[in-house]
């Protein structure tokens, strides 16, 4: 007799891929409990070493730009760093919501962010960004420091900057993390000067945990599947050398995602 579906209509032996929720994150392990409900079928143009590679950063990029920026065809969305993991997926997503799209990039990484879409590249090792002041409706910080200093000049007044790369505010604790009012007035202290930079500028800014969604994943399995987001994938490790593939993202050099599988 065959077992029934789940509710979200999965079956044994279905590919499937996800995000484990923020309650049960954990260390790198072969076998994790996950919610069906943050879990989605697997593309079927993808192995599960493509799949693995889509959720965490998939779901950031699209978060970030449709329900937090709002992204809207025609408008100016700057995304730093977009040759890196999140950034591949953003440029994408930004593309789809028909947004023009600039990104910073060394000569390495240009051909890349232009094959995906991307309007204008900025050579970060040779351009400074603040030159491009005023013109942008949208930022997506994927770097934070000096580049986010740099963003709050660029971008035109009353529009936001949202970051997964510079240090949380209140919303994140209330919005991201459960209501935690406690941790809420930490991140307030931490945020202080950076809100306060974001003030000056006449920009909003935002810090984003993105949070495990079943529909989402489906979303972007679809547009995988209809050849709209492609996943690039730098190295594949095997897990019993997931140090150097610690090393390898922390060295900054990755172009797209970094895979560690059970092999």
């Amino acid at each position: 007799m065959p077992l029934a579906a789940t509710s979200n209509g999965f079956r044994v032996g279905d590919r499937v891929f996800a995000r484990v929720a923020k309650d049960r994150a954990g260390a790198f392990a072969e076998q994790a409990c996950v919610d069906e409900d943050d879990a989605a079928h697997m593309p079927r143009n993808l192995d599960f070493a493509a799949a693995a590679a889509v959720p965490l950063a998939g779901l950031t990029a699209l978060q970030a730009l449709r329900d937090e920026l709002r992204v809207e065809p025609g408008q100016k969305v700057f995304i730093s760093g977009g040759a890196g993991g999140v950034g591949t997926f953003a440029i994408q997503i930004a593309k789809w919501l028909g947004a023009h799209v600039t990104t910073t990039a060394s000569k390495r990484g240009e051909a890349l962010v232009r094959s995906l879409g991307c309007d204008e590249v900025i050579d970060y090792t040779i351009q400074d960004i603040s030159s491009e002041e005023g013109r942008f409706d949208a930022g997506f910080d994927l770097i934070g420091g000096k580049t986010l200093e740099q963003m709050f000049e660029i971008m035109k007044p009353g529009t936001r900057i949202v970051s997964v790369a510079a240090v949380p505010e209140p919303q994140t604790a209330i919005r991201d993390l459960g209501g935690r009012r406690a941790l809420a007035v930490v991140f307030w202290i931490i945020s202080y000067g950076i809100r306060s930079r974001a003030r000056r500028a006449g920009v909003s800014y935002r810090f984003l945990f993105m949070h495990a969604s079943g529909s989402e994943l489906a979303e972007l399995a679809g547009l995988i599947e209809e050849g709209k987001l492609r996943v690039i994938i730098d190295k594949v490790y095997p897990l019993a050398k997931i140090s150097e593939a610690l090393a390898y993202v922390e060295s900054g050099r990755a172009k797209g995602k970094v895979v560690v599988t059970n092999q």
